[in-house]
């Protein structure tokens, strides 16, 4: 059985899309910090999205854990003309692709971004070789919201629609255990 302990980057506080822009975490609240730290299993590889908001996070949280590379498989959904504009803005020049976007999430795409399942598919091929290289082992995985998103969708066997109801916090904890060739949610949204 290998564990997937996925972790929320810290808050970036931005009222925007934030996709693959690359804004950095408030790692500030050292109190959740330590919980969220002592709450993992110390046994642990960490691996990363290779934006600095969560490979700050990773970092703060590696605490003596094998750290391995960051990755930019792990990157957040990709909003293309859409980074860094807010939902309003967006709303408003393209009211019914953006409508779509979250409504009917699949193959529905910003301009010059990411669709669901484009993101879904980077991310579970990332994820399917890591069980591969690590199997049996827990891992720590520093993300998004999208990303993390993307996998308890895979593991509920949900529509993408489903999926996107959760609520995932800065510095959660959502379990995924993988028996292959089974997925099982042990825990979504947990904040120690």
């Amino acid at each position: 059985m290998t564990n997937w302990w996925w972790i929320r980057h810290g808050p970036t506080h931005s009222k925007a899309l934030v996709g693959w822009t690359d804004l950095p975490a408030d790692l500030s609240d050292l109190d959740q910090i330590a919980r969220l730290n002592r709450h993992l299993p110390q046994d642990a590889v960490v691996v990363s999205s290779d934006l600095s908001r969560c490979a700050r996070t990773a970092d703060r949280v590696s605490d003596g854990r094998t750290r391995l590379p960051d990755s930019a498989e792990m990157r957040e959904l990709h909003f293309g003309t859409w980074e860094n504009r807010t939902f309003r803005d967006v709303s408003a020049t393209d009211p019914d692709l953006s409508r779509a976007y979250w409504t009917t999430p699949g193959d529905v795409a910003p301009p010059k971004g990411e669709s669901w399942n484009q993101t879904a598919a980077r991310v579970s091929a990332f994820v399917d070789q890591m069980n591969r290289d690590h199997a049996g082992r827990n891992i720590i995985a520093v993300a998004h919201f999208g990303v993390i998103l993307t996998q308890v969708q895979r593991a509920a066997r949900i529509s993408a629609k489903s999926a996107l109801s959760f609520k995932i916090d800065n510095l959660s904890v959502t379990r995924l255990e993988f028996t292959d060739p089974h997925w099982r949610v042990q825990g979504v949204n947990h904040l120690p």
